[in-house]
């Protein structure tokens, strides 16, 4: 494979990885820490993600347990899960923070299911622009032959076959976990 090919299939496989850890972030029927990765809040004055400042145990499939590494920090990270629309109403006790995570309804499922397929379709536009890039350097440039312009734009979309796949199969799987009873 082209170097150049090699390179965009670098830059696709982190729009996978970004596309993995947004998916992470949605509920499915049991507790998660990876749900409170995006969650912010104040942190004297600045913003700070809570998993930076507590840490995040999961005792039961239900449940999750924030325990701030300061103690003064609890109303301000309650505060921030609060905030963060996540459904979950946060219980403070003594020094850690109790995350009761309800059953999903089917509209909720459903609801997951949709924001899971449009992350997918905007991983897969992130795809193809990184195509369109490429493609566009190689066209622009005058080093290479026609005949291996249209070698390299053929490995490319060989590669970006490869990512968009990869992407459909995550969704699916996640997909398959929402709808999980």
């Amino acid at each position: 494979m082209e170097e150049i090919a090699l390179e965009a299939k670098e830059q696709m496989g982190k729009t996978i990885e970004s596309f993995k850890g947004e998916l992470s972030t949605l509920r499915t029927g049991r507790a998660s820490a990876a749900m409170l990765d995006r969650v912010q809040c104040e942190y004297y004055g600045d913003m700070m993600f809570i998993k930076d400042i507590s840490a995040i145990s999961s005792p039961e499939p239900r449940q999750l347990i924030v325990k701030p590494y300061d103690r003064n920090d609890i109303k301000s990270i309650a505060a921030g899960i609060s905030q963060a629309n996540l459904g979950l109403n946060p219980m403070v006790e003594g020094d850690c923070i109790r995350l009761i995570i309800p059953a999903l309804t089917e509209d909720t499922r459903r609801d997951l299911a949709k924001k899971a397929k449009a992350m997918s379709e905007n991983s897969k536009v992130a795809i193809r622009n990184i195509r369109r890039d490429y493609i566009d350097l190689v066209k622009e440039s005058d080093d290479f032959t026609d005949d291996y312009k249209k070698r390299i734009q053929d490995d490319i979309q060989k590669v970006v076959d490869e990512a968009i796949n990869e992407i459909e199969s995550l969704e699916a799987i996640k997909e398959k976990e929402i709808m999980a009873i």
